[in-house]
């Protein structure tokens, strides 16, 4: 057991090292989605297939986040790290190389299965090394900026390395961020291993990982599928009757994988709520306007995912300047519900898009509003859903927060995609008087989509500032000992 804090620039370096790393987690999400079309033609797979690619890394980084975390307590931080470094930075190397079509899935798989325990243990990390509240806002304001940011630095990134060089590029790049993550992490992050015995909880593993395979396998499926098929809502049943047996056997467990004493603070729960709806919101941000600055606007990839960097601008501005200034003064409950109207206000000027629309006028205006949002959820959830954890549960409450963002924006990439797609083909073909033909408007159509899906994307932020009003409670989270209540 930890028995004495690190030295403050040993912690601060720490940071730097598992920021690093969080923001190869979190960019590898998006990074591929640009690269796609020639990746397509080297390897020369179907549409149908395309899938995958996104798909693979999902199912394998959603179903395995629980067992990652614990495995973060069990076999100590560090280790977690370390081992998920390496095994992140080789799976990029096989994908980089790729030959095939299967090939290229399984390393997206492969760096899904070791994303999950990079991830969590990272969070971890940094949950137990800040515990002085003034130092922890600030250190969670810029671990959220970079997490938050991930997906647009991914659509900026991969855009680049696309136009410049190569879509391998797009998985190699990642071994670049491992070896800077990885010295990092060996020279200023300790063992954390706690010195009281915990066990893997072989049954809970088992169904939380089953049911969340079966969760997101079913989101997945509806993106390509719609909502009206059968193998899909069998998929979410199972997925949500495994996850019900999981916390029944969680509440009988001698060593759970997931303590439910984590998730029972109702200001730990209104901010995993915060970070699962955002993530369904946020969604929109990165791929419908990522198309319609392509398609629509005429934009080249790298000139796409370079006009996301004021999102990344205003999120950064926001989770440093206001969160680690107000976290520790004032705690959560002003902060989301206020960044959530503003995710909310960012949503509703986009869908005020025309198909013939400019950047400044009708797109920047929406990215700093959204970008100031998020910065404002992102920072004070992420550390409100840690506090009070103790050392040996900082792997479990990580791998919750993590689970939390995975779902929403599995959820998200589902439900939204899905709903712009049907409205897009409804509205898409009009009857003319007399004819039982169509006329199509394909561009009027697939902004009108986007629009649908951008005011359902406002709705759940809508619904997310109600939720956090109530269920955040006033005054500053207890960052030290046992799990306390916050007042």
């Amino acid at each position: 057991m930890e028995t004495t804090a690190p030295s403050r620039s040993r912690r601060w370096w720490a940071l730097v090292a598992v920021s690093i790393a969080q923001l190869m987690v979190a960019l590898d999400v998006t990074v591929i989605n640009i690269a796609l079309p020639r990746a397509q033609v080297d390897l020369n797979f179907s549409l149908a297939n395309r899938q995958w690619l996104i798909s693979a890394y999902a199912l394998a980084f959603g179903s395995l986040m629980f067992l990652g975390g614990r495995l973060s307590d069990l076999w100590g931080r560090r280790n977690a790290l370390v081992i998920g470094l390496v095994g992140f930075a080789a799976a990029s190397a096989l994908g980089g190389a790729a030959t095939t079509f299967a090939t290229l899935v399984s390393a997206r798989a492969l760096q899904g299965v070791f994303g999950a325990l990079l991830a969590p243990a990272a969070l971890a990390t940094v949950t137990v090394m800040f515990r002085e509240p003034k130092e922890r806002a600030r250190a969670f304001a810029i671990f959220g900026a970079v997490g938050g940011s991930g997906a647009a630095i991914g659509l900026l990134l991969g855009g680049a390395l696309t136009q410049w060089a190569s879509w391998r590029w797009c998985l190699s790049v990642n071994l670049f961020f491992a070896v800077l993550s990885l010295v990092g992490v060996l020279f200023f992050v300790e063992g954390g291993r706690d010195a009281r015995a915990i066990h893997l909880d072989l049954v809970g593993t088992v169904l939380a990982s089953a049911g969340l395979f079966a969760l997101v396998f079913g989101l997945a499926r509806a993106v390509t599928t719609g909502w009206g098929n059968f193998d899909t809502w069998l998929s979410l049943a199972v997925g949500g009757v495994l996850l019900v047996f999981f916390v029944m056997w969680q509440r009988h467990s001698a060593n759970p994988l997931l303590p439910l004493r984590i998730v029972t603070n109702r200001t730990r729960g209104g901010s995993l709520i915060a970070l699962f709806v955002t993530t369904i919101g946020i969604f929109g941000i990165s791929l419908f306007l990522a198309y319609y600055l392509q398609n629509t606007l005429g934009y080249s990839p790298l000139k796409t995912g370079m006009l996301f960097l004021p999102l990344v601008g205003a999120l950064a501005f926001s989770a440093s300047l206001a969160s680690a200034r107000l976290l520790d003064l004032v705690g959560p409950r002003p902060l989301v519900p206020v960044g959530m109207l503003l995710g909310l206000m960012g949503m509703i000027l986009f869908t005020r898009l025309p198909a013939q629309g400019d950047y400044l006028g009708h797109v920047l205006p929406g990215l700093i509003v959204t970008g100031l949002g998020l910065g404002l959820i992102f920072a004070p959830s992420t550390a409100s859903a840690t506090a009070g954890i103790e050392a040996r549960d900082a792997g479990a409450a990580s791998a919750m927060v993590n689970t939390a963002q995975q779902i929403g924006g599995s959820l998200g990439t589902a439900l939204l995609n899905t709903i712009a797609v049907i409205t897009t083909r409804r509205v898409g073909c009009v009857k003319l008087p007399g004819q039982l033909t169509c006329q199509v408007n394909a561009t009027a159509a697939t902004i009108h989509g986007y629009t649908v899906a951008f005011w359902w994307a406002a709705g759940f932020f809508g619904v997310g500032a109600v939720v956090t009003f109530f269920m955040l409670e006033s005054g500053v989270p207890d960052f030290e000992g046992d799990l306390v209540p916050l007042i």
